[in-house]
Protein backbone atom coordinates (compact mmCIF):
# COMPACT_ATOMS: atom_id res chain seq x y z
CA UNK A 1 0.00 0.00 0.00
CA UNK A 2 1.48 4.10 -0.54
CA UNK A 3 0.57 6.78 1.61
CA UNK A 4 -1.37 9.49 0.40
CA UNK A 5 -1.25 13.19 1.12
CA UNK A 6 -3.73 13.85 4.10
CA UNK A 7 -2.93 17.41 4.80
CA UNK A 8 -1.07 20.48 3.59
CA UNK A 9 0.65 22.89 6.45
CA UNK A 10 1.35 26.15 5.08
CA UNK A 11 3.43 28.71 7.85
CA UNK A 12 1.76 31.92 7.63
CA UNK A 13 1.59 35.21 9.70
CA UNK A 14 -2.41 35.44 9.62
CA UNK A 15 -4.11 31.77 9.68
CA UNK A 16 -7.58 33.20 9.45
CA UNK A 17 -7.43 35.31 6.61
CA UNK A 18 -5.56 32.52 4.46
CA UNK A 19 -8.09 30.25 5.57
CA UNK A 20 -11.06 32.41 4.58
CA UNK A 21 -9.16 32.92 1.25
CA UNK A 22 -8.04 29.20 0.73
CA UNK A 23 -11.94 28.46 1.79
CA UNK A 24 -13.49 30.77 -0.87
CA UNK A 25 -10.63 29.49 -3.86
CA UNK A 26 -11.55 26.18 -2.96
CA UNK A 27 -15.21 25.74 -1.47
CA UNK A 28 -13.40 24.16 1.73
CA UNK A 29 -14.72 24.88 4.78
CA UNK A 30 -13.13 25.20 8.46
CA UNK A 31 -12.90 21.90 10.10
CA UNK A 32 -11.13 23.13 13.41
CA UNK A 33 -9.19 25.61 14.83
CA UNK A 34 -6.21 24.39 17.48
CA UNK A 35 -5.24 26.54 20.95
CA UNK A 36 -2.07 27.84 19.38
CA UNK A 37 -3.94 29.53 16.60
CA UNK A 38 -3.46 27.07 13.58
CA UNK A 39 -6.33 26.66 11.36
CA UNK A 40 -7.84 23.44 9.49
CA UNK A 41 -10.16 24.02 6.13
CA UNK A 42 -10.99 20.97 4.15
CA UNK A 43 -14.03 19.60 1.97
CA UNK A 44 -17.28 20.52 3.35
CA UNK A 45 -17.47 16.63 4.31
CA UNK A 46 -14.46 16.86 6.30
CA UNK A 47 -11.04 15.31 6.43
CA UNK A 48 -9.68 11.90 5.54
CA UNK A 49 -11.53 12.03 2.20
CA UNK A 50 -9.34 12.34 -1.49
CA UNK A 51 -8.48 16.14 -0.95
CA UNK A 52 -6.09 16.86 1.61
CA UNK A 53 -7.10 19.51 3.89
CA UNK A 54 -4.69 22.55 4.58
CA UNK A 55 -3.51 23.99 8.34
CA UNK A 56 -2.36 27.22 8.46
CA UNK A 57 0.07 27.36 11.30
CA UNK A 58 0.69 30.94 12.96
CA UNK A 59 4.22 31.87 12.61
CA UNK A 60 6.42 34.99 12.57
CA UNK A 61 9.22 34.17 10.52
CA UNK A 62 9.13 36.00 7.15
CA UNK A 63 8.24 34.49 3.47
CA UNK A 64 11.66 34.79 1.67
CA UNK A 65 11.68 34.14 -1.73
CA UNK A 66 10.14 31.82 -4.62
CA UNK A 67 8.21 28.58 -2.89
CA UNK A 68 9.65 25.89 -3.02
CA UNK A 69 6.35 24.38 -3.38
CA UNK A 70 3.19 25.40 -4.48
CA UNK A 71 -0.42 24.65 -5.58
CA UNK A 72 -1.89 24.42 -8.85
CA UNK A 73 -5.63 25.29 -9.55
CA UNK A 74 -8.07 24.43 -12.20
CA UNK A 75 -11.80 25.91 -12.47
CA UNK A 76 -14.60 23.77 -11.86
CA UNK A 77 -17.20 25.70 -13.16
CA UNK A 78 -16.26 28.17 -15.27
CA UNK A 79 -13.57 29.10 -18.14
CA UNK A 80 -9.83 30.15 -16.96
CA UNK A 81 -10.89 33.99 -17.51
CA UNK A 82 -13.66 34.05 -15.27
CA UNK A 83 -11.86 32.29 -12.82
CA UNK A 84 -9.03 34.44 -13.04
CA UNK A 85 -11.43 37.62 -12.42
CA UNK A 86 -13.04 35.33 -9.66
CA UNK A 87 -10.03 34.78 -8.03
CA UNK A 88 -8.35 37.96 -8.13
CA UNK A 89 -11.95 39.55 -6.46
CA UNK A 90 -11.36 36.73 -3.56
CA UNK A 91 -7.69 38.73 -2.83
CA UNK A 92 -5.19 36.80 -5.58
CA UNK A 93 -2.94 39.16 -7.02
CA UNK A 94 -0.50 38.77 -10.03
CA UNK A 95 2.99 37.19 -9.04
CA UNK A 96 5.86 37.20 -11.45
CA UNK A 97 8.35 34.32 -10.61
CA UNK A 98 9.99 34.73 -14.28
CA UNK A 99 7.42 33.20 -16.63
CA UNK A 100 8.20 34.77 -20.01
CA UNK A 101 3.83 35.36 -20.85
CA UNK A 102 3.55 32.86 -23.12
CA UNK A 103 2.63 30.33 -20.53
CA UNK A 104 -1.30 28.99 -20.71
CA UNK A 105 -1.21 29.29 -16.65
CA UNK A 106 -1.69 32.56 -14.81
CA UNK A 107 0.87 32.62 -11.85
CA UNK A 108 -1.19 34.30 -8.38
CA UNK A 109 -0.09 34.84 -5.04
CA UNK A 110 -2.75 34.71 -2.12
CA UNK A 111 -2.89 37.41 0.74
CA UNK A 112 0.19 36.48 2.34
CA UNK A 113 2.54 36.32 -0.84
CA UNK A 114 2.74 32.51 -1.35
CA UNK A 115 2.18 31.59 -5.19
CA UNK A 116 0.02 29.26 -7.09
CA UNK A 117 -1.01 28.69 -10.61
CA UNK A 118 -4.37 28.94 -12.02
CA UNK A 119 -4.24 26.31 -15.01
CA UNK A 120 -5.93 26.65 -18.26
CA UNK A 121 -7.97 23.31 -18.28
CA UNK A 122 -11.56 23.07 -16.43
CA UNK A 123 -11.73 19.62 -13.96
CA UNK A 124 -15.44 18.12 -13.70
Amino acid sequence: MACRISELLIDCHDPQRLADFWCEVLGFSVLGTDVDGSIQIGPPQGAGGVQPTLLFSPTTDPKVGKLRMHFDVNATDRDQDAELERLLAAGARPADVGQTGEESWHVLADPEGNEFCLLRSRLD
